[in-house]
């Protein structure tokens, strides 16, 4: 063995050996440690390269041990995002049984429901890019004008048959009727987020719907219910401006300039959007709950104005969902449609029944509405998000 080394074979074989910087790790360092042996490989001195290679390769390790820690965080906000509708009805019944838990909240609106849909809308703008929103502008028009004209078709005339089905007193039926003819809520674009819908294009169909309300809400009211309700122009269209279309730009843009601080919160920003809709739609019934003891002959129970407002949303729901398919529309557009149609802006119906019709009454409807569309369209998403089938092009 000893005279086989001077073999020229063997010469050959030791000098490649020799002339691999591998060659001087351990045989377990080249097995454990790939980074620092590719590093010491690509032709530098040893010594010179150590400290930069060992550091690179204990970041790479660190990497890999962060990635576990930060797939079970998303997960866990994931889970806690999807329990929306126990939110909602938490909420719900802490407005029915102490409706002055709300009050530190209620007494500084309109200030504070405006802040609060600012920062729903800020926490969907970080999950978004500008070029989401302009894509849904340049590439899928007939989508946004299918959903305005769902929402403003499908959603009135269900409220009026619903109304009359159920014999509702006129009052009721005023207010029924009054928010069915509102435009799609902020809180839709939460739900379809969490849907897995297409969250661009039920942002941009929220502030067409709010735009168009203008003259929508009155002339549908008018059509149906048989009375006139004005809407300020210039409030709901700057008002538009300010809690919807403004904090979403901000929020996409934000990513451009602060990409880390952005990356840090955006984990956390679908969830603190779900947990502010709870707390607006459960401020919103906790106002108007005192209503819901009235007595009169007039009146109809709870039962039967909530059974209206499930049948109505339902049917927005349903109709929306299939319409939009029949069009032929992919899932994630019309998930979002569906959502768009069936949910709406409540808060706006209670504002606008409060004060244009002499009943408090008519705000029944809306108020219970906040609720328990809240709790139906979340549920909804969390159905479409872990039994249905994820779309590809969905913006989860």
């Amino acid at each position: 063995m000893a005279l086989c080394a001077w073999c020229p074979t063997a010469r050959l074989r030791l000098a490649v050996h020799l002339d691999s910087p591998a060659s001087f790790l351990p045989i377990a360092a080249r097995h454990r440690r790939p980074a620092l042996a590719d590093c010491r490989s690509r032709g530098a001195p040893i010594r010179s390269r150590d400290r930069e290679c060992r550091a690179q390769a204990s970041a790479g390790e660190d990497v890999s041990s962060a990635a576990p820690s930060s797939s079970r965080l998303e997960e866990i906000l994931g889970v806690a995002t999807s329990l929306y509708p126990v939110y909602v009805v938490f909420g719900g019944l802490l407005a029915l049984a102490r409706p002055q838990a709300y009050s530190w909240f209620v007494s500084r609106s309109p200030g504070s429901y405006s802040f609060a849909l600012g920062a729903i809308m800020l926490s969907m703008g970080f999950t978004l890019k500008l070029s989401d929103l302009a894509d849904v502008l340049r590439r899928r028009p007939a989508a946004i004008a299918f959903g305005f004209m769902a929402q403003y078709v499908i959603m009135p005339v269900m409220g009026a048959a619903t109304s009359r089905f159920l014999n509702l007193s006129p009052m009721l039926s005023a207010g029924l009727v009054l928010m069915s003819c509102c435009p799609g809520g902020t809180a839709s674009n939460v739900v379809t987020y969490i849907a897995r819908g297409d969250v661009p294009l039920s942002i941009i169909m929220t502030a067409c719907t709010t735009i168009g309300a203008v003259f929508a809400t009155p002339l549908l009211t008018l059509s149906f219910a048989g009375a006139y309700i004005p809407v300020d122009v210039k409030g709901l269209a700057l008002s538009t401006l300010q809690v919807v279309l403004a904090p979403v730009l901000l929020g996409a843009w934000l990513q451009g300039p602060f990409p880390h601080g952005v990356a840090f919160i955006k984990p956390f920003a679908p969830l603190a959007a779900v947990l502010i809709s709870s707390l607006l739609a459960s401020s919103v019934f906790s106002v108007n709950v005192g209503l819901l003891s009235f007595n009169d002959a007039d009146s109809s129970s709870l039962l039967l104005v909530a059974t209206g407002v499930v049948m109505v949303h339902t049917v927005g729901f349903l109709l929306g969902y299939v319409a939009s398919k029949v069009a032929g529309f992919e899932e994630p557009q019309s998930r979002a449609i569906s959502i768009e149609v069936g949910m709406q802006n409540s808060s706006l119906g209670v504002v606008l029944a409060n004060s244009h019709f002499a009943s408090p009454l008519a705000c029944v409807p809306p108020a219970v509405s906040a609720v328990l569309m809240n709790i139906m369209g979340s549920a909804l998403a969390v159905a479409w998000r872990h039994f249905g089938d994820k779309p590809e092009d969905s913006p989860r």
